[in-house]
């Protein structure tokens, strides 16, 4: 499956970090970022985007990664929250939770924590001030008649 995926790469990747390459501090990025290198920080995409972050057998993120779609052949020590479909290769290996809508995984890949399905896969960061506000205002409602 990894192996179809290099041939007819559905993606196109904007950003290459090599394998010569550390970064600390966060990343934030739309279009493709293909990692062969370090990073010590998060990785974050917007979720309404159609980014896509590749992490290559060579590279390592030592924090969080937020995509819609996600890639991994390396190592992730974090948890990933993908909003759209996420891949892990063969090489994965994922220590931290797995947020997924959609999740493709190879034999050999690792996860060392939990997978956890959400069909809506939105983070808490994209909400909006109005989205918010409508679901505290129904938590309200809720927690009033549980209460009654």
């Amino acid at each position: 499956m990894w192996n179809k995926e290099k041939k007819g790469s559905r993606h196109s990747y904007d950003t290459l970090l090599s394998s010569h390459t550390k970064i600390k501090g966060d990343i934030h990025f739309s279009g493709g970022l293909h990692i062969d290198g370090q990073i010590f920080g998060s990785v974050l995409a917007e979720p309404d985007s159609n980014a896509v972050v590749r992490i290559s057998d060579h590279g390592l993120v030592e924090g969080q990664v937020r995509a819609p779609h996600v890639i991994i052949n390396g190592r992730v020590d974090g948890d990933v929250f993908c909003f759209e479909h996420v891949e892990l290769a063969a090489n994965a290996v994922v220590n931290g939770t797995v947020h997924y809508k959609l999740i493709e995984m190879v034999k050999g890949a690792q996860v060392n924590g939990n997978l956890v399905h959400d069909a809506e896969a939105i983070p808490a960061k994209s909400v909006s001030a109005e989205n918010k506000e409508a679901v505290s205002a129904e938590e309200e409602k809720v927690s009033s008649v549980s209460n009654s």
